[in-house]
């Protein structure tokens, strides 16, 4: 890969250390997401009230007495909407220090879509959310807002990892300038992603999720509920974006992978993509991979049993630390070979934008969502796209 690949590859996308959630009645753990700034050593400093308020009027009104989701009384009358709902959540992994970029995103979400469905959303941090990142977030959200902390026992690195042998390897990606190759909060990252969220306590009352990230942008209306198409059509992973993953982060995972399969090949699903990771039945990975800063899943495929045992294989190997695995492959992989290909789905519908990739509706999918990108100007079906390598598995 060459190094502006390198610079901007993110297997991972946006997660911290701890957490704890903040809900009515009491304190529950939660989770977290970083942002390039975050991994580089410094943070964001909080959007000032004077900021902001240049660009969103403030309704001061508190959020702090939502009921459980899932519960009769979970959405207020007023966010009623005709539609019927599936049980899903955005799930949004952030710091305080990123209100700024959040609160851009949430505006956009719910311009584009909520602002009609009123999904609730569950905000995951390393550290307890401050009073205005929660006024803040709750004004601009048409729904119901959950805060909480992420698990210590789900963040940071495990004790069965040898550290001198994991600070060797960070070490050697750190003088081959990979980009996060030194990062421990990284590598926590990844992991948690990879086999934790889905698991956190506010997450479990939920079974679809769509991953948002701070400082993205959504460039069309969603004129449809992506969770319903989701539940009606038996859908388990939904992408936008595809590419092919750094190599030297990942040396052995696909070697880790098929010793797995050869161990469990009752939990490879009939039909399923192994044609879009290899090029060769399953010998050796090509690196595709969905970016995983944007996914909307069925956390049923996560909790599933055949998940379950190929992450905690992946885990007792220790590749996300002696390594540098991200939660992308290893999404990616999971979905790939624990579904049917038709249970994966390419969103070419929704416009989106995660620097400095970005997803650009063609044709009638551009007019009908009245998108404001070029579509030119899309990463789709670019050489370092794998998006034509997953047309091919329908040809």
């Amino acid at each position: 890969m060459h190094k502006a690949d390198k610079r901007f590859d993110r297997s991972c996308t946006l997660s911290t250390p701890r957490l704890v959630i903040q809900s009515p009645t009491n304190v529950l753990p939660h989770s977290l997401h970083l942002s390039f700034s975050f991994w580089k050593g410094d943070y964001h400093t909080p959007p000032s009230i004077s900021y902001l308020a240049g660009k969103w009027p403030l309704n001061t009104k508190g959020r702090d007495q939502e009921p459980v989701p899932g519960s009769p009384a979970s959405i207020p009358h007023s966010y009623a909407h005709s539609h019927a709902k599936a049980n899903a959540t955005f799930v949004i992994l952030v710091r305080n220090s990123e209100l700024k970029e959040i609160v851009e995103s949430l505006k956009q979400v719910e311009d584009r879509f909520n602002r009609q469905y009123h999904y609730p959303y569950v905000f995951l941090n390393e550290e307890p959310f401050s009073e205005e990142f929660k006024r803040w977030t709750g004004e601009i959200i048409s729904s119901p807002a959950y805060y909480g902390l992420i698990p210590r026992e789900h963040w940071y690195q495990p004790d069965t990892i040898d550290e001198a042998r994991a600070a060797r390897m960070r070490h050697a990606l750190q003088a081959d300038d990979v980009i996060y190759g030194d990062s421990v909060p990284y590598r926590n990252m990844c992991r948690f992603n990879s086999g934790f969220f889905y698991k956190h306590p506010l997450m479990q009352q939920f079974r679809y999720y769509w991953r948002v990230e701070p400082g993205v942008k959504f460039f069309c209306d969603v004129t449809y509920d992506p969770f319903v198409f989701m539940e009606q059509n038996n859908k388990t992973y939904g992408f936008t974006i595809s590419m092919y993953e750094y190599e030297r982060t990942i040396p052995s995972l696909w070697t880790v992978t098929k010793e797995f399969i050869r161990r469990h090949p009752e939990h490879l699903a009939p039909d399923n993509a192994m044609r879009f990771l290899s090029d060769d039945g399953g010998n050796t990975y090509n690196l595709c991979h969905f970016w995983s800063n944007f996914e909307i899943g069925d956390m049923n495929l996560w909790r599933s049993k055949a998940y379950t045992d190929y992450f905690d294989f992946l885990d007792a190997n220790g590749g996300f630390y002696y390594e540098r695995w991200g939660d992308a492959p290893v999404h990616s992989i999971g979905a790939a070979l624990f579904s049917s290909k038709d249970q994966i789905h390419f969103f070419k519908d929704i416009g989106y934008r995660h620097e400095p990739f970005q997803n650009c509706p063609q044709g009638n999918d551009h007019r009908k969502g009245k998108c404001w990108c070029e579509e030119k100007d899309s990463f789709t079906y670019e050489g370092y796209s794998c998006t034509s390598r997953w047309d091919r598995l329908y040809v």
